[in-house]
């Protein structure tokens, strides 16, 4: 008998069959891993086990016992808990209140500080990680967000952990140190569902593998008997080839962005880049090296940046969003969902949030264009939904990074700044992605894309800033990318590369 029973799970949402008749068993102490494309049903599936969702019909057991969670805490008393792609908290309270939100020490009646931070101080000893507990969670990092919420999973001392794409926002150390955890947790007995698009990470941790397509089961496999090529065909259903930018083989146009000795307090300083129309320039490092920092001080979002930033040549004021978006500067940002979405609008008014006075007569919006307008994206990018009016918050994490690209390509900036592009995003999109910001290059607009990821940094780009400690570190050209000599620049084994 398996520990853990899917049996004929179907979900429906307006519009949307999320996930159809799916079956499957998992094994005690096991990591079993669940992949297939963005809008495959491998959230909504991990959110009816952790009680988020109610499936409509079919049935789960655990141990043979017939188990419906309709709420997280009546998951939680199962021993069932869930890390999300997107993080929820409470921004305005510390870590330790949130991470003891759900079981908050009591002494006479009144909220124990003492034990809340020593509760928060021990969870967080879990996962190897000494963030400070009375730091409001606004102020951490999007990664920093990330670890929190694992601990808070381990806090709750659950059986069942689903892991919903866990490392997108870790640096390599932090996802290393998470690999050993993992590895202690499946020693102690833990289950971990593990969903994620790394193929490295699977292979590594995972001891057996369900692909999804569709919200339809393909199939259950070990990792040993099963292969990358293999499990691609089985997520995407068709073949998908290493794409090759085009923008190399073509000429440099004029100079679009020049930054000049770009600084700010304890978070980076003496920054100098130009970037040229037709380019994509990389920045690469490890979290909290400072590179989403920079993006948001070109664009305008840090009142305490100094230096000079020149938009074709004119100065841009700083500070000044206004000034950035007249001068055709656009910001993709990391964090779709907190910077890149409005999540209580739909489709369409996402995608033409940035072009309202374009859509515009006698300050009304003319719905006929602004619907032309979300058609055409939704279409190029391949948008899962039901259709333009559907709500942003119900797309999967994949399909709302591809609206939040859509209300900047509606934009028709010049400069793009792009803040890891394809994150959450599945092997399938990734390409497709790809292929959208070559083909930007080659019309001639200037890119800088930001990047966690080695090999898509190397893919795209045609020189690559390396930044660490809030310095640049070095800038390599195209001849000298390799992934060594970029660890070697973010771990500060060189001081300079040429």
């Amino acid at each position: 008998m398996a520990f853990l029973e899917f049996r004929n799970i179907t979900k429906r949402f307006p519009g949307v069959h999320a996930l159809d008749d799916v079956s499957f068993d998992i094994q005690p102490g096991s990591c079993h891993a669940l992949m297939g494309e963005n809008g495959a049903g491998k959230s909504t599936l991990g959110k009816i086990l952790a009680g988020v969702y109610v499936a409509d019909s079919g049935g789960i057991q655990l141990e043979g016992v017939p188990i419906a969670p309709a709420t997280p805490l009546a998951a939680r008393h199962l021993g069932i808990a869930m890390v999300h792609q997107e993080l929820a908290f409470c921004p305005n309270l510390t870590v330790a209140e949130n991470l003891c939100l759900g079981d908050l020490p009591r002494r006479a009646g009144w909220l124990d500080r003492r034990r809340m931070r020593e509760q928060a101080r021990a969870m967080l000893a879990e996962i190897e990680t000494d963030i400070d507990v009375d730091l409001p969670i606004h102020r951490l990092s999007t990664g920093q967000e990330q670890l929190i919420q694992i601990a808070a999973a381990l806090g709750t001392k659950a059986r069942i952990i689903v892991m919903d794409e866990p490392t997108s926002s870790l640096s390599l150390q932090e996802s290393e140190n998470l690999f050993l955890l993992l590895a202690k947790l499946k020693r102690r007995g833990i289950t971990i569902i593990y969903v994620s698009h790394r193929m490295e990470e699977i292979f590594r941790l995972c001891d057996d593998i369900t692909v999804l397509r569709d919200g339809r089961h393909v199939a259950t496999e070990k990792v040993s008997a099963t292969n990358p090529e293999r499990l691609i065909q089985q997520m995407v259903g068709r073949e998908v080839t290493q794409y090759t930018s085009r923008h190399l083989g073509q000429p440099l146009g004029e100079e679009l962005l020049r930054v000049e000795n770009l600084c700010s307090p304890r978070r980076f300083q003496n920054v100098n880049f130009t970037l040229r129309a037709g380019e994509i320039l990389g920045f690469a490092g490890l979290v909290g090296a400072g590179r989403s920092e920079v993006a948001l001080a070109i664009f305008g979002l840090d009142p305490a940046a100094t230096g000079r930033v020149f938009i074709r040549g004119r100065e841009l004021p700083l500070g000044s969003v206004t000034a950035a978006l007249a001068a055709g500067l656009g910001l993709l940002p990391e964090d779709r969902k907190r910077l890149g979405l409005v999540l209580s609008m739909n489709c369409r008014e996402n995608t033409s949030l940035t072009v309202l006075w374009r859509l515009s007569r006698a300050g009304f919006v003319r719905r006929g264009a602004e619907c032309s307008l979300a058609q055409k994206y939704v279409a190029q990018l391949r948008v899962k939904t039901p259709s333009i009016e559907s709500s942003v918050a119900g797309l999967s994490g994949g399909n709302q990074q591809k609206i939040a690209l859509a209300k900047w390509l509606a934009r028709e900036c010049g400069v793009l700044i792009v803040d890891e592009p394809t994150r959450g995003v599945d092997v399938g999109a990734k390409a497709e992605i790809h292929h959208l910001l070559d083909d930007l290059a080659c019309q001639g607009l200037a890119l800088l894309v930001i990047s966690s990821e080695l090999p898509e940094v190397m893919n795209l780009s045609r020189r690559i800033l390396v930044m660490r400690q809030g310095t640049v570190a070095g800038e390599l050209e195209r001849a000298a990318f390799t992934q060594t000599n970029l660890m070697r620049l973010m771990a500060g084994v060189e001081a300079r590369a040429a």
